[in-house]
């Protein structure tokens, strides 16, 4: 199949009646990938989702909307704490897992920087590319002057602002 082929394989119905009808089939916990607004956020949560996955879908699908990291502080506040929100698209580097925790994310998805890593070395190379990320964030949290995730949750958007 080739790249034009793709869309063909997308069903252009789906509807958020879909995801009603899938959480009324699914016990478990159901994360709705693709929500790029707070409204579209609640919705998701309306219709029975646990959590959203932020993500522009690496930005070949969706490349003029607004990165899903300027959307994590306002979705965060449409939902609540309750609701999981996930991020992706754009993380590459430790500091940007960082920014994401601190505006409100719960965890960000590196696809990207594992698939670099397991095209690299297999195995180790995506172990490598963790590594990487790990130090990046780490030497983020300390030079944001936090020593924890629990810290730069506390502190959060406070510390990415300007005084």
């Amino acid at each position: 199949m080739s790249i034009q082929q793709t869309g063909s394989k997308f069903n252009p119905t789906i509807s958020w009646d879909d995801i009603a009808e899938l959480r009324s089939r699914w016990p478990g916990k159901l994360v709705i990938k693709g929500p790029l607004s707070p409204p579209d956020a609640m919705r998701a949560v309306a219709a029975g989702a646990d959590g959203v996955q932020l993500s522009n879908h690496g930005g070949r699908q969706l490349d003029r909307v607004a990165p899903p990291v300027d959307m994590i502080a306002s979705v965060r506040d449409a939902v609540g704490p309750d609701v999981s929100v996930l991020v992706d698209s754009g993380v590459r580097h430790g500091a940007d897992i960082a920014v994401a925790l601190a505006l409100g994310a719960d965890a960000c998805a590196i696809g990207r920087a594992y698939l670099y890593g397991i095209m690299a070395g297999g195995e180790t190379g995506v172990d490598k590319a963790l590594d990487i990320l790990t130090g990046q964030f780490t030497r983020t949290l300390h030079l944001l002057g936090v020593r924890s995730v629990s810290e730069l949750r506390a502190a959060g958007r406070e510390l990415l602002v300007p005084a």
